[in-house]
Parts: C-alpha cells; structure tokens; sequence
C-alpha cells in the first residue's frame, strides 16, 4: 500500500519542479505587473502613430521620442532634477502636513457629537471651495515663497483625509468600544488603540486621495509665482511653445504620482497587517 508523501514532499512533483499551487502565487504579481503594463504601451505606440501619421503637427502633438530628447535636455543641464525636487519636495511636506492636521481633525469631529454639528459644517463648506481660489489669497497674506504653494498642497490634502476619517470614526461598533473601556482604554489610548485601527482601511483610503489631491494643488500653486517646479515647467513651456516639454512634465507629473502612491501602498499592508 503506498505511503502518503509528507507535505513538503506533496508540494513538489517527482522531477523536483514546484507544483502549479506553489508556482502561481509567485507568477501573479509579476502578471499583474505585465498586464497593467499593457494599456500604457498601447497608448505609447497610439502617440507615436498619431504625432507621425500627419493627423497632429509636431507643435500640436510632438513624438513619443521628442519628449524623450527634450528630457536628456534638461537632465543633462541639471535643470530637471531641480524642477523633480523642489515638486516632490513641495508635496511631501504638504501631504504630510495636511494629512496630519485632517487625521486630528477627522478624528475630533468624528467622536464628537458636538463639534459635528458646530464645526462640520463649516469645514465641508471650505471643502467645496476651488483649489485655484486660494491661489491669490495665499499670495496676498503669504508672498510667493515656499511657504504659500506648501499650505496650498496641505489644503489639498487636509479634506480627504478628514472626511474618510470623521465618517468612518462615526460607525465604529459601540459594543468594541464599551468591551475596551471595559479594559481601561480612554481618551487618546482608546483612539488610538482600538477606534483607528478599527477604521485604518477609510484612513488609508483617505490617504490616497490626499496624495493625488496634493499633486493635484501642487500644479494649481506652481502655476503661479512659481520659478522651478515641473508646474512651472508647464506654464514655462507653454508661454515658449514647448509642448515636448509641457507634455514631458505631464509624463513626469503621472510617473510621480503613481510611484508615490504605490509607496503608500506598501504602507497600506503593513498598516493593515499591523493594525487592521
């Protein structure tokens, strides 16, 4: 009567090669990762067909490959780094500020029943409010240095985060909370040991819409009084009749934000991991 293989053995056929369980979770990513790859291609080699098949001129809609050299243009002068720090720069403060300050105020007006029903409202009020209508308020009490296009870029940030988290807080199961008072769990211990984790999936959520709202306020507060910055690159280049610079910081703008959001991803299962 044959013996059953042990488990380690079980997984591996006879000629020493992974079984399909085995081997598919580790090709998954990697198919994941090539079909996502798929629709920027497509659309790489439709550019490339468009901007050299006469239907737009090379002002209108450069080639794929004219971008490329405007690009080795300002790298090889240094200038692009510059205008790819001081952006990332820009939004890294500014996210990390107004996701902070949304994240307390999330978190107040979601425990409270008072300040919901004062404050709420106001603050979905400025919510409603244009990125480019702060522009030339922060001008006027501000200037044109750092300190205004950060505030926008944290202004973009603040409201994602402290919706998701002031909605999310509001239906945290009363029995969990009761069971860790119970335990002796109050004030801040209780937020942050038992309420946030209870919703970091909404605060997560909220934190990756505050990093494509701050890239968003980052071109509106580069757009004007701004001298470097890939929004500056765009205003530049348009005012010069670029467009394979102006449609390079596009590509940058896209490649930064989707690389940036993919960090958070990675922050996203360990949170989740963590805590969740």
């Amino acid at each position: 009567m044959t013996q059953p293989l042990p488990p380690a053995e079980e997984a591996e056929r006879v000629d020493g090669a992974p079984a399909p369980a085995a081997a598919a979770p580790r090709r998954r990513p990697l198919l994941r990762t090539g079909l996502g790859l798929l629709l920027p291609a497509a659309l790489l080699v439709l550019w490339h067909v468009l901007s050299t098949a006469g239907v737009f001129s090379a002002v209108q809609l450069p080639a794929p490959l004219a971008v490329l050299e405007a690009g080795i243009g300002l790298l090889s002068g240094g200038d692009l780094w510059t205008h790819v720090g001081i952006s990332t720069q820009r939004v890294l403060i500014g996210f990390l500020a107004g996701a902070g300050l949304g994240l307390v105020a999330g978190s107040f007006i979601g425990l409270s029943r008072w300040g919901s029903t004062l404050v709420g409202p106001t603050i979905g009020a400025f919510r409603a409010v244009p990125s480019l209508a702060w522009v030339p308020l922060l001008l006027l009490w501000i200037g044109l240095g750092e300190d205004s296009k950060v505030t926008l870029v944290a202004i973009g940030a603040f409201f994602p985060v402290y919706t998701t988290v002031s909605a999310a807080l509001q239906h945290v199961d009363r029995n969990l909370i009761e069971a860790a008072r119970a335990f002796g769990l109050h004030g801040m211990r209780l937020l942050t040991t038992v309420q946030l984790p209870a919703v970091m999936p909404s605060v997560i959520s909220g934190l990756r819409l505050a990093l494509a709202q701050a890239w968003l306020f980052l071109v509106a507060a580069e757009l004007l009084g701004a001298s470097m910055g890939l929004g500056w690159l765009l205003t530049d280049s348009q005012n010069n009749g670029r467009t394979d610079r102006l449609l390079l910081a596009i590509v940058l703008l896209a490649v930064l934000g989707k690389a940036s959001d993919a960090l958070l991803g990675v922050f996203e299962k360990w949170a989740v991991k963590k805590w969740a």
